[in-house]
Parts: C-alpha cells; sequence; structure tokens
C-alpha cells in the first residue's frame, strides 16, 4: 500500500513540473522568446535611419543651404521624441524581463520552501521512528538484561 501511495505522489509532482514547465514556456514566449533580439535590432535600426536622416535635413539646411521643406526645429522635435519612445520602450523591456525573472524566482523560492517542508516532516517521522524503536527495545530487554538493579550494586 505504501508503494502505491508513493507512485501517486510521484505522479502528481510530475504532473505539477509538467504544468511549472509550460507556464514558463509561455511567459517566455510572450516576452519575446526567440525572436526578441530580431524585432529588437530592427526596431533600432529604424530609429537610427531616422535620426540620420533628420540630422541629414538639418546639416542640408544650415551648411548646405539646401532648401528643406521642413520647420527649422522640427528635426530637433522628431529627434528629441524618437530618442523618448526609444528610451520609453526600452524601460518597458526592461520591466518585462524584471517581471520574468522576480516570477522566476518566486518559484524557485515556493518549490524550496515546500521542498524545506517536506524533508522537516522527513526527519519528524524518521526521528518519531528511531524513538518508538529504541522504546520498544528497552522494553524487550527487560530488568535483567542490562543495568544492574538498585538491589544487585
Amino acid at each position: 500500500m505504501a508503494a502505491t501511495d508513493q507512485i501517486a505522489e510521484l505522479t502528481e509532482e510530475l504532473r505539477q513540473f509538467q504544468e511549472e514547465k509550460e507556464k514558463i514556456r509561455s511567459i517566455v514566449g510572450q516576452i519575446g522568446g526567440k525572436s526578441s533580439p530580431k524585432r529588437d535590432k530592427v526596431i533600432t535600426t529604424v530609429f537610427i535611419i531616422l535620426l540620420l536622416l533628420l540630422f541629414a535635413a538639418d546639416v542640408s539646411r544650415h551648411i548646405l543651404g539646401i532648401s528643406v521643406p521642413l520647420p527649422p526645429l522640427f528635426s530637433i522635435e522628431v529627434g528629441v521624441l524618437l530618442v523618448s519612445i526609444k528610451i520609453i520602450w526600452m524601460i518597458h523591456n526592461q520591466t518585462r524581463v524584471e517581471h520574468f525573472q522576480f516570477w522566476i524566482l518566486n518559484s524557485i523560492e515556493f518549490r524550496i520552501d515546500q521542498m524545506s517542508n517536506r524533508l522537516r516532516n522527513i526527519e519528524n517521522q524518521f526521528r518519531e521512528k528511531q524513538h518508538g524503536e529504541q522504546s520498544s527495545s528497552q522494553q524487550l530487554s527487560g530488568p535483567g538484561d542490562g543495568e544492574p538493579q538498585a538491589s544487585e550494586r
């Protein structure tokens, strides 16, 4: 009967492990997973190209005297806007990563607490069993088998 209980307990632990693994996979997929670096490079490249085009238009207006159909401060305003958007986007991505790391560490801590409690229970059961065996062996030995009685000293 104890073997069936252990098998059921191990089966339940395996099921919980698989559920946690699927949760981790879905969360990794939500924060971008493997495709995230490619997307980051594309977005960064687009931002750099836009900033360089604005810079080139502003330089051509002021140094080369070429007429650009944009207001003089437009390139600075758009440049600041693009840099601000990029910074906000980077902060957002970092927040998502930190949230994921917190979730993983929290899960690890929870599992460690479970294992610690389980180990404590096993130790207590072992001590109880060991104490029970010692008391039963003392009862079996009887008064004449061990130490001498007070009247024999």
